[in-house]
């Protein structure tokens, strides 16, 4: 073994036993993770773990994903794909565009009840009274307004949104076609927006199948996967009507299945959002500032992370000893 291997190896050891300090590090091992991170970050995807970024639903709460994006982009963390759901999917999708972190924090804070939904006092007393749905046609709208007709393979990053079919309650994963109607159909939550027709299926929300999509980003070719997820805390709340009930049921479906689909992700930063209600966008700066503080809270611990995943990459003089996994578009 290598004097090279086996210092590689001394640093996986301790990367694995000691949290990062808060002063800078200036002995060995810490000159040597930072001499690693450099090169890390350096290298081209083909010479390293391809690092995917997945986004959980959680409307209004899921505005903290702006926060994560914009302290992972000031560090210099390497994102190759991204795949969201719901909200995610909303962010993700702005975010492989090539939406810069300043204005996704611009769009998350204009965003109202009423500015993707037809929300209102006539539309809910529809929804109460004879079951008629809401409407996001205006997501698709507006998402149509900042972009065109861009298409997945037009993004920026390679993207992929989850959403179910409301007939057979399959995941469906969206790689291709027209990206808007894609995210549209990816965040309309069953019984309250009504489902989106699309290709022969009718399609809702992602978030009741698969709210914290890993599985989509190891799709598009992730080998590590780092995931944004921001669970609800459904004890805090006391459903008063029907309608408050179904969005409890649905957030208390999708708490569950972050906390399974996270075990499954390679690093998982959780934004303390869970006292947000789903839909109070009031409060969308603060779920962007508390994406920001968790974010780089756990960004050190993120690092040391990526660096062991790609210890066999940075231990090679001439690359990987396995192929990295090609990434995907389709």
């Amino acid at each position: 073994m290598t004097s090279r291997l086996l210092g590689a190896v001394s640093l996986g050891v301790f990367l694995a036993a000691t949290p990062l300090p808060a002063q800078p590090d200036l002995s060995p091992d810490g000159l040597l993770r930072d001499h690693l991170w450099t090169q890390l970050t350096s290298l081209p995807n083909t010479r390293r773990p391809v690092v995917g970024l997945a986004l959980s639903g959680g409307a209004a709460r899921a505005a903290a994903h702006a926060g994560v994006i914009t302290v992972l982009t000031r560090a210099k963390f390497p994102i190759d794909v991204v795949a969201g759901t719901s909200m995610g999917a909303i962010v993700g999708a702005l975010y492989a565009a090539g939406e810069s972190p300043r204005r996704l924090r611009e769009l998350m804070g204009s965003l109202t009840l009423d500015s993707g939904t037809n929300w209102g006092a006539f539309s809910l007393l529809r929804l109460v009274l004879w079951q008629k749905p809401l409407s996001n046609r205006k997501t698709e709208e507006a998402f149509f307004r900042e972009f065109g007709p861009k298409r997945f393979e037009d993004l920026a990053k390679p993207f992929a949104c989850v959403a179910m079919d409301l007939d057979s309650g399959e995941e469906i994963v969206f790689r291709d076609g027209p990206v808007s109607r894609a995210v549209r159909a990816s965040s309309s939550l069953p019984g309250i927006i009504e489902p989106v027709e699309y290709r022969h299926r009718f399609l809702v929300d992602g978030g009741v199948i698969d709210n914290v999509p890993v599985d989509a980003a190891r799709l598009l070719g992730a080998q590590w996967v780092l995931a944004s997820v921001t669970e609800g805390d459904f004890t805090r709340s006391r459903p008063r009507t029907a309608l408050q009930g179904l969005q409890q049921v649905i957030d208390i479906r999708g708490s569950i299945l972050a906390r399974e689909e996270s075990r499954e992700a390679d690093f998982v930063i959780e934004p303390q959002v869970g006292d947000i209600h789903f839909y109070d966008t009031s409060r969308i700066p603060e779920a962007i500032e508390a994406g920001v503080i968790a974010a780089q809270h756990r960004l050190p611990a993120a690092e040391e992370s990526l660096i062991l995943a790609s210890l066999p990459w940075l231990t090679e003089d001439h690359g990987a000893p396995t192929a990295p996994a090609a990434i995907v578009r389709k």
